[in-house]
């Protein structure tokens, strides 16, 4: 299939993981017998830097126009002063608003090579497989602000119609798992919170097969450190969802792991496993490249817009060394080709490459190796290839038997 994705490398790490990612993704391109354009853009800092604004028109008509966007990280010291009037968080939150993707979805899973750098115990983790759904273009991050020398204000504004959009995406992605929905708020002070509960039950009505359960957003964080595998898809509002997903993060060892995708309407609603397939794939083989005796990769596949990230932030400390986790920014990837590309094989090949990497390294040194981000991404490339190479020669084999 033929592709356009436009990529925003961004500040600090973003250009590293982000190049990481794109030379994962021109592989699949090559191997998979894919036409992938790739079309690098300004966004955040950087943007800020070259013309003053922290999403410039060009970036966004090119994103609008794209069929999916990858993105590294914004922000950093540099920007940082409280009183500036542009910041590069202003870029980021204008195309999420822009390109109308309301759902973030954030899979955590524990890889076992990497349980000892999870700061909760072994049994905690145990079966750990949570995918956070986090309303993104709503609540306080969206809402008219105001600052004067004593007072300032940000309003947390929901309507109905953004908490149920969210929620039936996350019933929708249960349907797919292990059927229990998670929904997290703070019904008991917050007026919002009591209408996102509302919404949410009269939307579970129409999902009597998925289990509903609410917790408030303070019992929920402590609850995520002390039962984790306890839950299936946990579904919040734009703020809770930001600070509840980072502390995630931490469970699984490094915010340097972790993928994001970040979809709209008419992205596809539910997925078998809405998080990436490593945990399934793990000591099997990888999926056949496309073509004859794949029977998993669609005939015609169909596009539909997403913005993809890791998620963690642009580490500006070590921005430039050559040493930032690609995982997170392959990762989404993966999320990309799944989602907005339809092309789940591929997708399983780039998280089931990524898997042997943890598994066998190397490592870069958040999660304890000594690696830099160049031989991380060359040896998830050299897995990609040998898979190819050998289903190649199997099919090739097969054929000239029958």
């Amino acid at each position: 299939m033929k592709a356009r994705i436009v990529t925003l490398p961004g500040d600090g790490v973003g250009p590293e993981v982000t190049a990481a990612a794109v030379a994962v993704l021109e592989a699949v391109a090559t191997h998979f017998d894919h036409e992938f354009a790739f079309d690098e853009q300004l966004i955040g800092g950087a943007a800020i830097d070259a013309t003053g604004e922290p999403l410039p028109a060009a970036t966004l008509a090119a994103c609008q126009a794209a069929d999916a966007v990858l993105l590294g990280a914004v922000g950093g010291p540099k920007w940082s002063d409280p009183n500036a009037k542009v910041r590069p968080e202003q870029g980021l939150l204008g195309l999420r608003a822009a390109l109308g993707v309301y759902a973030n979805l954030r899979p955590l899973t524990v890889h076992p090579a990497l349980a000892a750098l999870s700061p909760l115990k072994d049994e905690k983790l145990k079966d750990v497989d949570v995918l956070f759904v986090r309303e993104l273009t709503g609540g306080a991050y969206f809402g008219a602000k105001t600052k004067t020398a004593d007072t300032a204000t940000d309003e947390c504004k929901y309507t109905v119609a953004e908490v149920e959009r969210v929620a039936r995406r996350a019933f929708e992605l249960a349907r797919g798992r292990r059927r229990h929905v998670t929904s997290v708020d703070k019904a008991n002070v917050l007026e919002t919170s009591r209408l996102w509960r509302r919404t949410v039950n009269r939307v579970a009505a129409d999902y009597p097969d998925v289990t509903l359960e609410h917790q408030l957003v303070d019992s929920m964080a402590m609850l995520l450190l002390t039962r984790p595998a306890s839950y299936d898809v946990v579904v919040t509002e734009n703020l809770f969802g930001d600070i509840l997903t980072d502390e995630a993060a931490a469970i699984a060892g490094s915010l340097g792991l972790l993928p994001s995708a970040s979809l709209g309407e008419g992205t596809p609603s539910s997925d078998p496993a809405g998080h990436p397939r490593s945990e399934a794939l793990r000591g099997q083989a990888l999926p056949p490249p496309a073509g004859e005796g794949n029977p998993v990769r669609p005939a015609a596949a169909t596009t539909c817009m997403g913005l993809y990230e890791p998620i963690h932030g642009s580490a500006p400390d070590i921005a430039g060394k050559g040493v930032a986790n690609p995982v997170g920014a392959m990762l989404s990837a993966a999320l990309l080709l799944r989602h907005s590309l339809q092309l789940e094989a591929e997708a399983q090949a780039v998280e089931a490459a990524v898997d042997h990497v943890l598994q066998h390294g190397p490592r870069t040194r958040d999660i304890g190796g000594h690696a830099g981000t160049l031989e991380v991404r060359d040896a998830v490339l050299a897995v990609l290839e040998e898979h190819v190479s050998n289903e190649h020669a199997f099919f090739s084999g097969a054929r000239s038997c029958g």
